[in-house]
């Protein structure tokens, strides 16, 4: 697995539904970038001036982030993102 180092946190991308609320079928280009993931892993915290930063997300959470935010990565044949905690908007509950 990866582990992220710093403030950096593992995420994969929450998958949205192809269908819209009226049953509309929405073609791939239609579709917004999804921005609801869910926290895979948390690096331990940046450190400061000798002080760790405390990091506010956890394994498991759901959380929205920047539409752009992150690097993607590509692991064992699965797609993630590598963030900053300061790209991580609100977490979901």
């Amino acid at each position: 697995m990866i582990k992220p180092l710093a403030d950096r946190v593992l995420i994969k991308m929450v998958q949205e539904e192809e269908t819209t609320k009226s049953g509309i079928i929405l073609a791939s280009g239609a579709k917004e970038k999804p921005q609801i993931a869910e926290v895979l892993e948390v690096g331990p915290g940046e450190k400061i001036d000798g002080k760790v930063e405390e990091m506010y997300v956890k394994k498991g959470d759901k959380i929205i982030v920047s539409k752009y935010a992150g690097t993607e990565v590509k692991y064992e044949g699965e797609d993630y993102i590598i963030v900053k905690q300061s790209d991580i908007l609100a977490i979901v509950e």
